[in-house]
């Protein structure tokens, strides 16, 4: 199967294309910049040179292949624009030759905005932070498609390999007390998802394993998730609260950061068969720490 991937030398994005690879799937890949590449051609992904707002730079390519995978997005002041032309131009390329064809778009669990200590899932209307206020539209562009199975893939802050909870990190690495945001024992309980776990979703993977499990919500940047996080860097010192608004996360980001999220993800568990794979944070944080490092240097 041939598989279609933007944003493919983002973040999330690499590790999708990746894997599919990984699986003896065919992956095709967006990714925006040809200096970027050459990791995409070591991994046996074949690259497209290609422009979000620019249809005919993909769209040929993206026509050819079954499976359409949507994870980037262009952190400009007419980013919002460029990926509803994306999503556009991908649902047009899903409803080319023969069907049926499927898109995934990558949105995330801050549309649901602030939910306290309420649990949430799919049945629950969105309420998003100003900064992911133009998601949900999008989403319904995808779900509501003639011609095309769309889906919607919401992960939560997503960390795992070069990317880790910075603030909490990059201070104890220098010798400087980590960040939490929130102040107090508690801090901000945010919905958090590994790599791997954006990944199995995609794929729609069906793993073996331990017994199911409710996957919910992680307490990070916590003082205790702050202070594991340290020891992993080799603070032995204690957390530094910080407000959500500062230097670091200035306004609609901050908003979103603040973010008290309980979500569950039953869902995905049910129709995919997906059981949890990591024991938590707080259990492998030392290991989230090594990946981190080795990345940096």
């Amino acid at each position: 199967m041939q598989v279609f991937v933007t944003g493919a030398t983002g973040y999330i994005g690499f590790a999708v294309a990746a894997a599919l690879r990984r699986a003896d799937i065919a992956s095709g890949a967006w990714p925006g910049a040809r200096r970027k590449t050459r990791r995409l051609v070591q991994h046996e992904i074949v690259p497209v040179i290609g422009d979000l707002a620019d249809p005919k730079t993909y769209l040929e390519v993206a026509s050819e292949c079954a499976l359409l995978v949507h994870t980037a997005f262009d952190y400009s002041a007419n980013g919002v624009a460029k990926d509803r032309t994306a999503i556009d131009t991908l649902l047009e390329a899903g409803r080319r030759g023969a069907g049926p064809k499927t898109l995934i778009f990558t949105s995330g669990a801050w549309v649901y905005g602030d939910t306290g200590d309420r649990m949430v899932d799919e049945t629950t209307p969105p309420n998003p932070p100003k900064l992911v206020a133009w998601r949900p539209a999008h989403e319904q562009m995808v779900l509501q498609a003639a011609g095309v199975r769309g889906l919607v893939v919401r992960p939560g802050d997503v960390y795992g390999g070069p990317a880790f909870h910075r603030p909490v990190v990059r201070r104890p690495s220098t010798g400087e007390p980590p960040l939490v945001v929130g102040m107090g024992e508690t801090g901000y309980r945010w919905f958090t998802s590994t790599t791997g776990r954006c990944v199995r979703a995609d794929r729609g993977e069906r793993p073996g394993g331990r017994d199911l499990q409710r996957e919910r919500s992680v307490a990070l940047y916590s003082t205790r998730d702050g202070d594991a996080a340290a020891r992993a860097a080799g603070y032995e010192g204690r957390c530094a609260d910080a407000p959500p608004r500062s230097p670091e996360n200035p306004g609609d980001l901050a908003d979103a950061l603040a973010l008290n999220q309980h979500v569950d993800a039953q869902k995905v568990a049910r129709l995919l068969g997906w059981r949890p794979g990591h024991a938590g944070f707080l259990d492998e944080a030392s290991g989230y720490y090594r990946a981190w490092k080795a990345h940096q240097d």
